[in-house]
């Protein structure tokens, strides 16, 4: 993850190497997923920022103590949760391993 202030305007980068659906019925569909997961993130850091990062550049190895999801979603939904528990997680809600 990485902060700079181009232009008076703050860029943040957000690399995620491997999301793993453990536990999730075969009809969830990992691609969905994942373009979910990215619209959702994009838009809640866009609205929100990323609290951790303020103070300039953040590199997370792992974020842990974030919320369950439930079993039963679509895999849209799933996409939405899941970047929901992430922002969460830069926001200082979990545990951050760096």
């Amino acid at each position: 993850m990485g902060v700079n202030a181009a232009g008076g305007r703050p860029e943040i980068r957000v690399d995620i190497g491997e999301l793993v659906l453990d536990g999730f019925g075969p009809g969830v569909d990992p691609g969905r997923v994942s373009a979910s997961f990215e619209r959702e993130l994009t838009r809640l850091v866009r609205e929100s920022g990323v609290p951790l990062a303020a103070g300039g550049g953040l590199s997370v190895d792992a974020l842990s103590g974030l919320p369950p999801l439930p079993a039963g979603l679509s895999s849209r939904r799933l996409g939405q949760e899941l970047a929901r528990a992430v922002h969460s997680g830069l926001s200082g809600q979990g545990e951050v391993t760096r």
